[in-house]
């Protein structure tokens, strides 16, 4: 009996003493690091293969980072160079106002991380997320550069300026304010690109989509728009209706189709003009479409081979613009300006629909 109770009390102290070791990494302080002139706006760029990162501007004079990944203090050798290849952990250094966070140096091998940051709010952000990860950002004023491949963008209370580029997700913006001189720019091959700002934001807007819509909640009076269309589609709509009007601001002409061809009485018969006018025009019709057709694919095709070239080159050594879209053209284009204009707005998607919408 009393052997037990010796050994019950011992078991009951080992688990004491190791209850605050458990508590300890479960509530384990954050990794923290601080810029070398805290009085300058400093630039924090994000490497991330594999997995979510979230960014939050706070009133705060240093970078504090949670992830579900460990960080790894890095490795002192003899020549010098430090370890940045461990598979479960991350590293964070500072050097001249620029702090980098790194995960997964060694691309699709490593394992899935997700990180919570919160930094100054003036900082500027570079993230590359090259394989998978979604990425928000909140309250920041500092500029936004973001590339990613598959996942979505959030962006919420931004002032900077922006350029975000996802091959397979979708963009979502809610403007605070527009900085004189830094304009915002977002892509998507496929997804909706959604821009929400204030009722009275004064900014010049540029929109393109190919297979999609472009829709907005202001009134006609506050965003004064007109439609552009490329060579090919006035092509198009040439032979659909040689004699439809222009487009005007804020109006888009639907060109009516051509009637049919009336049947032609027993005592007349059809001239060979008209019969070779119609075979123009339906010729006419499918080069045209044909054309867009081939514009579309190629588009598509050279986007996945610079994403394809861009992680290769990426995966021998991390550059800081791993992957970039190709220009896109063609397709519908509506540009004007929002009570009265201002900064340029961009945005642009292959496959999806772009929405300018009033800030709740």
């Amino acid at each position: 009996m009393k052997n037990i109770r010796i050994h019950s009390l011992f078991l009951l102290a080992a688990t004491l003493a190791l209850a605050p070791a458990c508590l300890a990494h479960d509530e384990s302080a954050p990794s923290t690091i601080a810029f070398s002139d805290p009085t300058k706006p400093g630039t924090l760029k994000i490497r991330v293969w594999h997995g979510d990162v979230t960014i939050h501007g706070a009133d705060v004079k240093e970078i504090s980072v949670r992830s579900d990944s460990e960080d790894e203090a890095p490795t002192s050798r003899k020549d010098g160079m430090r370890v940045l290849s461990a598979s479960s952990s991350y590293t964070l250094n500072e050097k001249g106002n620029v702090a980098v966070l790194e995960y997964g140096s060694d691309g699709w091998t490593e394992g899935e991380a997700n990180f919570d940051i919160i930094v100054p709010k003036s900082t500027s952000i570079i993230v590359a997320n090259s394989i998978r990860g979604d990425f928000e950002c909140s309250n920041v004023s500092g500029d936004i550069d973001v590339k990613a491949t598959h996942g979505d963008v959030k962006l919420d209370g931004v002032s900077g300026g922006a350029l975000v580029e996802t091959i397979n997700g979708e963009i979502s913006v809610n403007v605070k304010s527009l900085a004189e001189s830094r304009p915002m720019s977002f892509t998507s091959m496929n997804g909706q690109v959604v821009i929400h700002v204030p009722a009275d934001l004064k900014a010049s807007i540029r929109f393109r989509t190919h297979r999609g819509v472009i829709l907005s909640n202001f009134d006609d009076k506050a965003l004064v728009t007109k439609t552009e269309i490329s060579r090919r589609q006035l092509k198009a709509l040439k032979a659909l209706s040689p004699d439809a009007p222009p487009a005007q601001p804020d109006t888009v002409v639907a060109p009516a189709v051509p009637a049919a061809p009336a049947t032609p009485s027993a005592d007349s018969a059809p001239t060979a003009s008209k019969s070779g006018s119609d075979d123009d025009w339906h010729g006419e019709l499918r080069e045209s479409i044909r054309e867009a057709a081939q514009d579309a694919a190629q588009a598509a095709k050279e986007a996945i081979e610079a994403a394809r070239e861009g992680m290769e080159e990426a995966h021998i050594q991390m550059s800081d613009n791993m992957i970039s879209l190709p220009p896109m053209t063609g397709g519908k284009t509506v540009t004007g300006t929002l009570n009265g204009g201002g900064v340029e707005i961009q945005a642009a998607t292959l496959n999806g629909d772009i929405l300018l919408k009033k800030a709740e």
